[in-house]
């Protein structure tokens, strides 16, 4: 199959990334970062969760966020909001599109949200009932699509399942999750070819973590397979808390990087991305884990090289 001439990124560094670091930012920084993220050219960036603030404290203050940023006409801010108290209070912040979490894992559904994989899916009726009502599009995440930390590798049938259902209930595009970033290219392509025959291609997004290395792999191999839109976190931002020290979400100048490479549109300006990039692990106090950033960086000269003496 040819690759495809265009992808969009959906960049989910404010959410999915700051919510597994260590340090809690203010208000302020978060929409800074936003901010800083949507003059990069970038059109969806997720940058809120209304989530329980005791389980995930670095989002507690996502209505805040959503106030303070400068919001970008032809730039997408959805939320994460996985019931209805938390699309109720996205609404109420001003979000116009939400989304809401799955997982292939049986045991991994159970752990990390406390129920079957059958009950969240029935947790999303009422909140897609809703947004239909409001006109709010709704974004589904499936996690756990090659492997899970209880269960070990998933079979693509139950993640076919799970995006199925998500696409029943009304999601517009289902983002497939390799949550503890195990998987490997052959096995991404066997997973995105069972969803697809139940998804259509143009509604599936590739979200994949880089703990093993392989995330740069997976998206080559699901370009091959027709995905046409991949999630991103600038800097890498972001750890996998399955594994203790091991990276997450895969970063976004290294996406950008990639599909320049390949002649693909993106819109994002990398040298942007990058200073990006250095600013928010500057605030962190973290190195960068982009490949691309740190071989850009240090490619550029000190900005006040030193008179040689003799």
């Amino acid at each position: 199959m040819l690759l495809p001439s265009r992808v969009k990124i959906v960049e989910v560094g404010p959410r999915d990334g700051l919510q597994n670091e260590p340090k809690i930012l203010d208000v302020a920084t978060k929409a800074a970062l936003v901010d800083r993220l949507g003059r990069t050219g970038l059109k969806v960036i997720e940058a809120a969760s209304f989530v329980s603030p005791k389980w995930v404290p670095q989002m507690a203050d996502s209505a805040a966020v959503l106030a303070a940023i400068q919001r970008l006409p032809d730039v997408a801010y959805p939320a994460l909001a996985p019931n209805m108290q938390g699309f109720n209070a996205a609404v109420a912040a001003g979000a116009r599109e939400v989304a809401v979490f799955g997982s292939a894992s049986e045991t991994f559904s159970q752990k990390n949200i406390n129920c079957s994989v059958a009950e969240s899916l029935a947790r999303f009726e009422p909140v897609l009932a809703a947004a239909r009502q409001y006109g709010i599009r709704v974004r589904g995440y499936v996690s756990c699509v090659l492997g899970c930390p209880y269960e070990g590798a998933i079979a693509p049938a139950a993640v076919a399942r799970v995006a199925g259902a998500l696409a029943d209930l009304g999601c517009y595009e289902i983002s497939l999750g390799d949550t503890i970033g195990v998987g490997t290219p052959e096995a991404a392509k066997r997973m995105i070819e069972a969803v697809a025959a139940r998804v259509p291609l143009d509604c599936l997004a590739g979200h994949y973590h880089d703990t093993y290395g392989m995330a740069i792999a997976n998206i080559y191999a699901s370009l091959q397979c027709g995905v046409q839109v991949f999630d991103a976190s600038v800097a890498g931002l972001g750890g996998c808390p399955y594994a203790k020290g091991a990276s997450g979400n895969v970063a976004t100048e290294d996406v950008v990087y990639l599909l320049a490479g390949l002649g693909i549109e993106t819109g994002v300006d990398l040298d942007g991305l990058i200073d990006c990039a250095a600013w928010i692990n500057e605030v962190l106090e973290r190195r960068p884990a982009s490949k691309v950033s740190l071989a850009k960086i240090g490619a550029r000269p000190p900005p006040h090289s030193p008179t040689p003496s003799f």
